[in-house]
């Protein structure tokens, strides 16, 4: 038990110092680029905080473990929405770039829509149904991309403000001087050799931040998933509780460690663009991989007046938090400390429920 407890702090650890340059690698290479921070965060930083969830239900797929991939996916992106990116929210709201915001929160109801479609027509994930999946995966990546790269230009301050989440009239107005002034800016910078750390690191640099903070951030997960698991196990909690909501919570805190380092940071719409990246991921990678790979039919475990929990409770769960969170973003172009508590209660709800029904 002591050696499980040290091993869970040492992937606690690896997770917040993975966190820390995973964002400022992701944020460096999406300023070198001039790419919008709520892109770069539902693309690169999506895909490289979703590994461990990749991890799990890949393996649980192999063994023949169909329920463990579902719930995985299902409870991640339930924890991924009203746990941690409620947190942020609650802690501190922020503006949000509503045209970045749409098409990824566009690709995810549609996705999810087939996703629960699937699961109440047939009750059964096929292998072709994988191999759809993982095309809009593929499909997904390659027009969010092209979207930003449409976008070269460097942002107004107004933008920026939205970008980081700032509300101060000062700043955006500072920044609007600083974006017209850039090209005076750099050629100075150029000449005095006076560029900050962040502007003077080269995109190798960059790079290895990136690769080297997902490296520890997957590291970090899979200690606290297994020692953590066998820490609850060993305090008698039931092994179905333990695989509906403490691997789905392992699993996203690579999510909840980007998200605290990206508020910290000051980069508000990064934590959102991650979370609500890593939510499609979770769908048409992470689902996608398990069905290819094993085929699986819908965890009928747990009835509730006779009709399967996973279509009644987890389904409609998945579908309202993601709609409390997005929707008002989308309409308001800023999110709320209300949209955060909401989230919250509901978590605590849907995790009492697990444990008690």
């Amino acid at each position: 038990m002591i050696y499980a407890v040290v091993m869970f702090l040492v992937g606690l650890v690896l997770l917040i110092k993975g966190g820390d340059w995973f964002v400022d690698g992701a944020t460096g290479i999406a300023k070198r680029f001039n790419i919008p921070e709520l892109l770069i965060g539902a693309t690169v930083v999506s895909i490289g905080t979703t590994l461990p969830e990749v991890m799990v239900s890949v393996t649980s797929a192999v063994k023949g473990i169909g329920a463990m991939a579902y719930g995985n996916a299902i409870g991640s992106i339930i924890c991924n929405t009203a746990l941690i990116a409620a947190i942020t929210v609650a802690i501190k709201p922020s503006r949000v770039e509503k045209k970045s915001l749409m098409l990824p929160v566009a690709f995810f109801f549609g996705s999810a829509l087939l996703y629960g479609g699937n699961a109440i027509i047939t009750g059964y994930f096929s292998r072709t149904f994988g191999f759809v999946m993982l095309a809009i995966f593929i499909i997904y990546m390659v027009i969010i991309v092209r979207s930003a790269l449409k976008k070269p230009t460097v942002e107004t301050g107004a933008e920026a403000g939205v970008i980081s989440g700032t509300d101060d009239t000062e700043a955006g107005a500072e920044a609007v001087k600083t974006g017209n002034e850039a090209k005076v800016t750099d050629v100075e910078a150029s000449k005095t050799g006076n560029k900050t750390k962040e502007e003077g690191r080269p995109l190798w640099q960059e790079i290895l931040f990136l690769v080297a903070g997902a490296i520890l951030i997957a590291a970090g997960a899979d200690l606290l998933v297994n020692n953590g698991t066998y820490i609850a196990t060993a305090l008698g909690v039931p092994a179905s509780v333990i695989a509906l909501t403490f691997v789905a919570l392992g699993t996203s805190l690579p999510e909840f460690a980007t998200a605290i380092t990206s508020l910290a940071k000051g980069h508000g719409a990064l934590s959102l663009g991650n979370i609500i990246g890593a939510n499609i991921i979770n769908l048409v990678l992470v689902s996608g991989a398990s069905m290819s790979i094993a085929p699986f039919a819908l965890p009928a475990e747990k009835l509730i007046a006779g009709m399967n929990a996973s279509v009644i409770v987890d389904l409609p769960v998945m579908y309202g938090v993601m709609l409390i969170l997005t929707i008002p973003a989308l309409i308001r172009g800023k999110l709320s400390r209300v949209q955060g508590i909401a989230l919250l209660l509901i978590y605590f709800t849907y995790v009492v429920f697990q444990f008690t029904a």
